[in-house]
């Protein structure tokens, strides 16, 4: 989590995409929530909204309102309304008690 959380952080989308797709293969490790998050957070700055979506759905767990929080964050950065509403409304059917 650290290596994507750093390229998310720096911006380095290439290279968190390559240790995403290589970290089963190459360290045996499965991608988990946090995994995911991270990712989803690097192409919600990276402005690949869509991109985020689909790995969202892609996901092999289930995502969780935290999940659904970090791509509400990019929306929000990004100016994507309509996607901004469909992930608070998932926001609030994972953590109705989410009024923020």
């Amino acid at each position: 989590v650290g290596v994507l959380f750093a390229c998310s952080h720096a911006g380095l989308l290439e290279d968190g995409w390559y240790y995403f797709r290589e970290m089963k293969k190459l360290y045996g490790i499965d991608p988990g929530r946090e995994h995911y998050g991270c990712m989803i957070d690097l192409l919600g700055k990276a402005g690949k909204l869509d991109d985020a979506v689909k790995l969202l759905n892609e996901m092999e767990c289930e995502p969780d309102a935290v999940t659904w929080r970090t791509l509400l964050g990019a929306c929000r950065v990004q100016g994507n309304m309509v996607l901004s509403e469909y992930a608070a409304k998932k926001v609030l059917e994972l953590d109705p008690e989410d009024a923020g």
